[in-house]
């Protein structure tokens, strides 16, 4: 193509397809949205049940794996990345969690100026049609569809859950986005009308038409291209042939955590040794590209259950082709679910101001794949600890665009991390066995009731342990006197111009939940930054954090207020 755009925004996911409605609103510039992928069409995308189906899938994810984790047991830990347009948010598990205020405020407290909850939260209302309406907290009017699937219509066993939360002498919260996340309350999911909403469907599909955007899916962005200091455009593989785009405004990268940190260390941008080592000339030497990468592990706590309530039965492929017919002619039923319609986060001990622990319970005993793990009923919880001191990096191993990147997230490389799981194992275990559970709960299938000490819960985590999908912090924002920091508060990358990086690698920290939604916010609020506009004004709104926190590790939670 012989044309300059002003805009390239290299990643159709879910901070790509965000830039791409926001920067082509006015009409005023011309964007180009790259997406390495294809067509996201497929009704195994739309259906919420079957979102183990578009992971499997190597047309849609591409399939990435770490390198042995000397932790856990030297196992290759899976790393599911999105490809096609909507990114992961087309393959992801839909659940909806901001995270806690406190996890933004760390990171303005880290170097991002600007970051704090009262700063990002306008820009989380301005992403959102919550199915609530909107309030102090959630939106009414954004692109993206959020709701709760079936609002635990379906199934006795969600409110059991966090009835036995609450008699453990948690808080139960009726909104964990909005002014009480720590407790146990009902899940939310990017589910609108019964079907996904991946960022492709909410903001993408909607402007297409725009004269001034172009969506180019199946190219492959290898390099950027410099002028001096200032990036100038791309070089990129498209149907097999080779090609330059150009950009007279920005290049952007929204490519994720493991591709935008490749396509800079490609481009001779990152720690000088990574660069060498895969035989490119360093350019422009910045030792924090790639590094800080941050995940969620999660394992599945199961129990077999006594009454024949849980999902089971459901798993036959009859049940399944009934399901889906439902799903297909209305939009309801359990196909329009992705099945975590209750969850809980708490704090694992006193002295943690906000929770560090994270569940999504699930009324079935089954594997990631959707094919059941026991003969008969059961349920289970996803449940790990969300905010872990250990940390990797990704690296490029050859100057290849289509070589796998070097991935190493050094779980539970940090003994803090091996500590607060002995404590997630203990805490999960009490929870499930209150007496609300009493009715259902039948024995512990895993970790098993043999699995107490500190030594046996280590081995046992070190065995099963998976991650949850989570992967961030690869370009890290922050102060510019720190050597490790990549992007500046604008998402700038630091000592180049017209060359941002916007997606859930720029996080210094993980939050405390799901990482789909505040990468969909960062997008939103570098929209206003990249075009010039006046950022949202901030919202400086209560948020109950635990009065005894520093001496004490539950409480119950007030009323919210009015």
């Amino acid at each position: 193509m012989d044309q300059t755009f002003d805009y390239i925004i290299v990643g159709a996911g879910s901070a790509g397809c965000v830039l791409a409605n926001r920067l082509s609103a006015s009409g005023e510039h011309n964007v180009l949205l790259l997406e390495a992928g294809g067509s996201d069409r497929n009704i195994l995308i739309q259906m919420p049940t079957a979102l183990s189906y578009p992971m499997a899938s190597r047309t849609y994810n591409w399939g990435y794996s770490s390198e042995p984790e000397p932790a856990v047991d030297n196992r290759k830990i899976t790393c599911p990345r999105g490809k096609g347009l909507g990114g992961t948010s087309s393959i992801n598990g839909m659940v909806y969690v901001r995270g806690h205020a406190c996890d933004f405020d760390e990171w303005e407290e880290l170097g991002a100026t600007g970051w704090s909850y009262a700063d990002c939260l306008p820009y989380f209302k301005r992403a959102e049609t919550w199915q609530g309406g909107e309030d102090d907290y959630r939106g009414g009017n954004g692109p993206l569809g959020v709701s709760g699937g079936n609002n635990m219509s379906g199934n006795p066993l969600y409110q059991v859950f966090i009835d036995a939360g609450v008699e453990a002498g948690y808080p139960h919260t009726e909104d964990y986005n909005g002014y009480c996340q720590e407790g146990f309350g009902p899940m939310h999911m990017t589910v609108r009308n019964g079907s996904r909403e991946s960022t492709s469907r909410a903001y993408l599909k909607p402007v297409m038409k725009r004269p001034n955007l172009t969506v180019l899916s199946k190219t492959l962005v290898d390099k950027l291209l410099f002028e001096g200091k200032r990036a100038i455009g791309v070089a990129a593989r498209r149907n097999g042939k080779d090609t330059v785009l150009r950009a007279s405004r920005e290049v952007i990268l929204s490519a994720g955590s493991i591709a935008s940190p490749m396509i800079l260390q490609r481009s001779g941008v990152g720690p000088e040794q990574v660069l060498q080592d895969a035989g490119i000339k360093p350019f422009h030497v910045l030792p924090g590209v790639g590094q800080n990468l941050q995940d969620h592990l999660e394992v599945y706590f199961q129990f077999h259950c006594k009454q024949p309530v849980s999902l089971n039965t459901k798993l036959g492929l009859f049940s399944k082709f009934l399901i889906g017919a439902r799903w297909f002619f209305f939009k309801t039923g359990l196909g329009a679910t992705n099945h975590f319609e209750s969850c809980a986060f708490i704090r694992s001990e006193a002295g943690r101001k906000s929770p560090d622990i994270q569940y999504h319970f699930l009324p079935a005993a089954m594997r990631y794949d959707g094919t059941p793990s026991i003969d008969g009923h059961g349920f289970q919880v996803h449940v790990g600890p969300n905010k872990p001191q250990s940390r990797g990096r990704v690296i490029i191993t050859s100057p290849d665009p289509e070589a796998d990147p070097g991935i190493l997230f050094n779980y539970l490389s940090h003994d803090d991390d091996k500590t607060a799981w002995r404590r997630c194992i203990r805490l999960t275990r009490e929870i499930m066995n209150q007496p609300a559970m009493d009715d259902y709960r039948g024995g512990e299938i895993q970790p098993g009731p043999e699995v107490t000490s500190d030594d046996q819960i280590d081995e046992w985590v070190r065995a099963n342990v998976e991650s949850a999908y989570h992967p961030c912090g690869t370009c890290r924002m922050g102060a510019l006197e720190n050597t490790d920091t990549v992007v500046d508060a604008a998402c700038g990358v630091i000592g180049l111009d017209g060359l941002r990086v916007v997606d859930a690698s720029v996080f210094p920290t993980v939050p405390n939940g799901n990482i789909n939604s505040p990468t969909i916010m960062v997008a939103e609020k570098m929209a206003d930054v990249i075009l010039g506009e006046s950022k949202l004004p901030r919202r400086a709104v209560p948020i109950w954090i635990a009065p005894n926190w520093e001496s004490i590790q539950r409480e119950n939670a007030p009323a919210r207020p009015n």
